[in-house]
């Protein structure tokens, strides 16, 4: 082989030499995602780098236990990562700058601190983190009644510099105000995932338990830092195989490590499984062959997980078998559970996602006219969960009525991460504002003040078992999510369940600093995005209290035109556009569902007058021409709507353009990518919808709005070929 005259054999050397080297800061600066917010990279503003150097020097963890050791292997990766210099452990406090970490039961150091009393007020999982001077030496403590509150505080630290806090001087007392905060996967056994967006399931079922994936340890350790502390690993449509004593042993293989980092594991139980799985005749709850057969299911259960945490239920929903099966009630299925449950204290979450086809009424009543009469007779370690609205998990629903409408049973509400009916993961919606919006909502059920959190957290009733659940939106996917900005929705889940009253604004800007830069101008311009996308959302999608109205099957695009089909699964039955107006009508006059919520509220949501707007059209049937607060009519402000939600998306991709300097090449193209799509899928709502309901308004589109591009027949007709888990 020769070279070109031109072109040596030196200068190419010279060339592929530097061509190797762009390579290889290329691959430095690449980002796929994976490490979520638990990016350990150099702190690199010299002047906090030199803060953080001077008063962290070293740090000490008394004990050995799993827990402690998962927080002594984060402390040493985190502190030499951030800090770019190795941060051992040491002993003795000789020196200044110290972190002690640990527990009075375990550590003498920490015993001497004489922190019971401290530490005694903030429950088996909560923290202390504090500087103070001890044996005449500075020291930083993080301390617990627990190892795992000990594990808790050292990924709080670790926030702390991640974010750029000043821990020169600080008192942090933390500790969570929900039980159990649970993701739930809606995972199956062959690896499919029901509304997952990001891939194939975590769990590989073949190749467990001999093989264990980095990837599960990562898992805990990303759920443990937001505190996460357990995780159902089956879909709720369950298959009774999960059950069998081949799949327990895989079960506990991964048990074995998320106990290291203080996750419980559950499963999903299949009503019928006594027949399926156990070959008896019946899965009648109160037979005794078959209160026999879940109390030694149970009993094997826990031989092979020891601490396993208990079983979630959905019963007599969507074709699932149940207790209505055999003329039972909700409780006596959930108590014959809970009564096998009970000696090991396991627990059983028992859904409220009840409906039914054959029930013509109003299926946003369903649920609260099941299980209101059920009130005070579940047993003490039974949690029902209620959905955060009343039909299925829509951009915008009011508060579930369920809630404060029980107050002698335990509820825990349930939130969707995976973004069902919310773009999957093509559009970037942040959640947090959608969880928060449920949270803070006063259900009047003791007067004012009686919010959904206040409910749930035990405070307001004396509840003494919490619980706080979310539909995990994970995957295979190299960053889990698909939509990097889908990772934030599991972080603010995470946040949100440790304490419910969190807002939405400090959840997004912990995680814009730990997942992409502390630039504040560039936080700025992302947590402006952030904080809008959800109600850029419902804008585009179903703006004014509309709902349900998406594409049949997957629930992508818009499908306001759906007519077939089982009647509670068509649009048609929810928006009920007719000549004189749309919205269904749930007001006194009409399906009276506004009567599930206590008086103050109802008052509100029943007169048209009072009831917000984004509401309107949930809970009244509003003539097109009716007058808007803004002075325009319904037609007008629908369009007015539509068009902010798409004036919104290009808002958020010339925002993202102008940071293509602060973020990593890969997820910058990610990102821009996808915000792309949502424009186009935005425009596709926007025209599709307004130009279905035009048919019955007969109303021309006001001056100066966008015109659609095409005809309504080509939305009724479009396919989408490029989403992520659409078929």
């Amino acid at each position: 082989m020769t070279f070109p005259e031109k072109i040596s054999a030196g200068k190419l050397a010279c060339f592929l030499f530097l061509l190797l080297a762009l390579i290889q800061k290329e691959n430095l600066l690449a980002e796929n995602g994976y490490r979520l917010w638990l990016r350990y990279d150099k702190i690199d503003n010299s002047s906090i780098l030199n803060s953080y150097d001077k008063s962290i020097t070293g740090w000490i963890i008394e004990g050995n236990t799993p827990v402690l050791n998962s927080a002594a292997s984060e402390l040493q990766e985190g502190l030499s990562g951030l800090l770019g210099k190795t941060i051992s452990r040491v002993t003795t406090l000789k020196r200044n700058g110290i972190i002690l970490a640990g527990t009075p039961g375990t550590s003498r150091l920490i015993s001497n601190l004489k922190l019971d009393a401290t530490l005694a007020g903030l429950g088996n999982e909560g923290f202390l983190i504090t500087d103070t001077v001890f044996e005449k030496k500075k020291i930083i403590i993080i301390a617990s009644k627990s190892d795992l509150g000990v594990l808790y505080g050292t990924f709080h630290f670790l926030r702390l510099l991640q974010t750029r806090q000043d821990i020169s001087h600080f008192d942090i007392r933390s500790s969570p105000k929900i039980m159990i905060r649970i993701l739930d996967h809606w995972d199956n056994l062959d690896r499919s995932v029901e509304r997952g967006y990001a891939g194939l399931s975590i769990w590989n079922w073949n190749s467990l338990p001999d093989s264990i994936s980095k990837r599960y340890i990562d898992y805990a350790r990303a759920n443990a830092s937001i505190g996460i502390n357990a995780t159902v690993l089956t879909n709720v449509n369950a298959n009774s195989l999960a059950l069998t004593r081949e799949y327990l042993v895989k079960v506990a293989s991964l048990a074995d490590i998320f106990r290291k980092y203080g996750i419980k594991v559950y499963l999903t139980a299949r009503f019928s499984s006594p027949v399926e799985i156990g070959k008896l005749k019946t899965a009648d709850p109160l037979d005794p062959s078959v209160i026999d057969w879940w109390k030694n299911k149970v009993d094997e259960i826990y031989s092979i997980i020891p601490d396993f945490g208990g079983l979630l239920v959905k019963a007599n929903s969507e074709g699932q078998p149940g207790p209505q099966t055999y003329n039972r009630t909700h409780a006596d299925g959930a108590n014959m559970l809970a009564d096998a449950l009970a000696p090991h204290k396991g627990i059983v979450m028992w859904r409220a996602f009840v409906y039914d086809n054959n029930v013509p009424d109003d299926r946003a009543k369903q649920a609260y006219n099941e299980f209101v009469p059920l009130d005070g007779k579940f047993r003490k370690n039974v949690l029902v969960q209620v959905k955060n609205g009343p039909v299925d998990f829509q951009p915008r629903e009011p508060f579930h009525p369920l809630f404060g409408a029980m107050p002698g049973t335990q509820v825990m509400p349930e939130f969707q991460i995976t973004q069902e009916y919310l773009g999957g993961s093509v559009h970037l919606v942040f959640l947090a504002p959608l969880f928060e919006e449920c949270l803070k909502s006063d259900t009047w059920s003791k007067g004012a003040g009686s919010t959904v959190a206040k409910i749930i957290d035990g405070t307001l009733y004396g509840q003494q078992l919490t619980g706080m659940a979310g539909v995990s939106n994970i995957g295979s996917a190299d960053n889990w999510t698909g939509h990097p900005f889908a990772q934030a929705n599991w972080y603010a889940f995470g946040r949100l369940a440790w304490d419910p009253y969190m807002n939405s604004t400090d959840i997004a800007s912990e995680w814009i600093r730990m997942t992409f830069t502390n630039n504040s101008s560039a936080v700025g311009r992302i947590l402006g995005i952030m904080l809008s996308s959800r109600e850029a959302t419902v804008n585009y999608m179903t703006p004014l209290g509309l709902h349900h109205i998406m594409y049949y099957g997957h629930h992508y695009g818009p499908g306001p035109w759906v007519n077939t089909g089982r009647k509670d699964w068509t649009s048609v039955y929810y928006h009920r556009a007719d000549s004189i107006g749309l919205g269904f009508d749930r007001s006194t006059t009409g399906s009276n569902a506004v009567s599930q919520y206590f008086p103050a509220v109802r008052e509100i949501f029943n007169n048209i007058e009072s009831c917000p707007e984004n509401l309107f059209l949930w809970f009244h049937h509003v003539p097109w021409d009716y007058k808007m607060r803004s002075g325009r009519t319904l037609w007008e402000e629908l369009c007015r709507k539509y068009d902010d939600g798409i004036r919104s998306v290009r808002r958020f991709r010339s925002d993202w353009d102008s940071l293509r300097d602060e973020i990593d090449p890969e997820r910058f193209e990610k990102v821009k990518t996808l915000l792309a799509m949502q424009e186009r899928d935005a425009r596709i709502w926007r025209d599709g919808c307004l130009l279905y309901f035009q048919t019955f308004s007969k109303k021309p589109f006001p001056a100066g709005f966008e015109k659609p591009e095409h005809k309504l027949d080509y939305y009724m007709n479009y396919k989408y070929t490029d989403i992520p888990g659409i078929k």
